[in-house]
């Protein structure tokens, strides 16, 4: 019987779970997706006023501090980002004709398909994404300051540019290499 010395077994744990987190196998379809959900927060957001945050008074009774725009503060980011993948439990994988869409769904008890492997897929695509924003936060973060991130953009932004899941974009606005996004919903 062969030794297996302590750290051949956690570099075997390592692979197994590291083999299981990427389970996605349409990563560029499962961006686009969350790609979607956050240009849908982007589009619903309503005008805010800047951030007041002069809160000190000097010797004279004035107000001392910053005065930050809203769209370019850190609060505007969190509130974008801050329960993006808990939304995404909502989505599931759902075959249409001979492709696989990922599909929000508004009402799991109408769903047609296995519910047990529609909520798999749901947990699947909000750890993807928990993933995803773990690699591109900092830099999405910084693009949606700049105001380089905006709708009609997102998708762009986050799966080809910074998480390189899809390759560019053909001329006719559907992925390069046959993968597509929906915009469906149950």
């Amino acid at each position: 019987m062969a030794k297996f010395n302590v750290n051949s077994i956690v570099l075997i744990i390592v692979l197994v779970f590291a083999a299981s987190a990427y389970g996605i196998d349409d990563k560029c379809a499962a961006c686009n997706a969350i790609a979607m959900e956050l240009e849908r927060g982007l589009s619903n957001e309503k005008p805010r006023n800047h951030l007041d945050m002069r809160h000190r008074l000097d010797s004279k009774g004035q107000r001392q501090g910053k005065l930050i725009d809203y769209r370019v503060s850190e609060l505007r980011i969190v509130e974008l980002l801050d329960g993006l993948c808990e939304n995404m439990q909502d989505y599931t994988l759902e075959k249409v004709d001979s492709s696989i869409q990922w599909i929000k769904v508004k009402n799991w008890d109408n769903l047609k398909t296995n519910k047990q492997e529609a909520r798999a897929y749901s947990k699947d695509i909000s750890s993807f994404c928990g993933r995803l924003l773990e690699e591109t936060e900092d830099e999405l973060s910084e693009r949606i300051k700049k105001g380089s991130v905006n709708v009609g953009e997102v998708s762009k932004v986050l799966c080809q540019d910074l998480g390189r899941y899809c390759s560019k974009t053909s001329g006719n606005g559907e992925a390069a290499d046959g993968e597509e996004s929906s915009n469906e919903e149950l």
